[in-house]
């Protein structure tokens, strides 16, 4: 018989009170807590709390906190990430995040799709003939290299390509490609990220700083 972690896996409708996802849950939640009442210079002790609560998170990598992760084991993040306050994570499906990307304040990932229809929303017969609220829920990629500013919501189902920067308030339903600027509601692409936007050709801004080409084409 399939578990019911791996129903959620699968993508087919899983039992989300069943009693081995509460207690993967109540870690997730109860570690969370801890993260955020840490301050930002308790750096080993943030450390520790990660690496218990997410499945992997890559070297360089900063939570300002409050974070809140729903499961944490489905959290896949990488190198030299950074989030900003409020980070939510609700990771019934995978989450995987890529190297050098960053997030804005209050930026949110949801997994789980309920269903439309309200009496199905209450109860559906579960595998075993048992009515109960079910679900089920859809992985979400973010690339490398990607910016997502503030208050954006990521939905289950999407992708978010390499290099792409992501609009303020924006939600995202749907698979953006790589190095595209997009947003709004629902999120829709704008148009490409090109050579042109690099800040070489805004002096008025770069006053006495300078661009590293090289340093940028490699990171890609």
């Amino acid at each position: 018989m399939m578990k019911e972690e791996e129903r959620i896996m699968q993508g087919i409708l899983f039992s989300p009170a069943h009693p081995d996802l509460k207690a993967l849950k109540r870690k997730a939640h109860r570690l969370s807590q801890q993260y955020s009442q840490t301050f930002e210079d308790e750096i080993e002790e943030r450390a520790r709390i990660l690496e218990e609560v997410v499945g992997h998170i890559g070297e360089g990598s900063f939570i300002q906190g409050p974070v809140f992760f729903h499961y944490g084991v489905h959290t896949r993040i990488g190198h030299h990430f950074f989030a900003n306050y409020n980070l939510t994570i609700q990771d019934d499906a995978l989450v995987t995040i890529g190297d050098y990307t960053s997030l804005g304040p209050n930026v949110t990932i949801v997994t789980p799709i309920h269903p439309l229809i309200a009496s199905e929303r209450r109860t559906m017969l579960d595998q075993h003939g048992d009515a109960k609220p079910l679900c089920y829920a859809k992985p979400v990629t973010i690339g490398n290299d990607v910016w997502i500013s503030a208050n954006v919501t990521i939905c289950g189902g999407v992708t978010i390509g390499d290099g792409c920067v992501i609009g303020a308030g924006s939600v995202v339903t749907r698979d953006i490609p790589a190095y595209s600027l997009a947003a709004g509601v629902p999120c829709k692409v704008i148009r490409p990220i090109t050579e042109s936007d690099s800040m070489r050709y805004k002096p008025e801004i770069m006053a006495d700083c300078n661009v590293i080409t090289q340093q940028v084409d490699e990171d890609r």
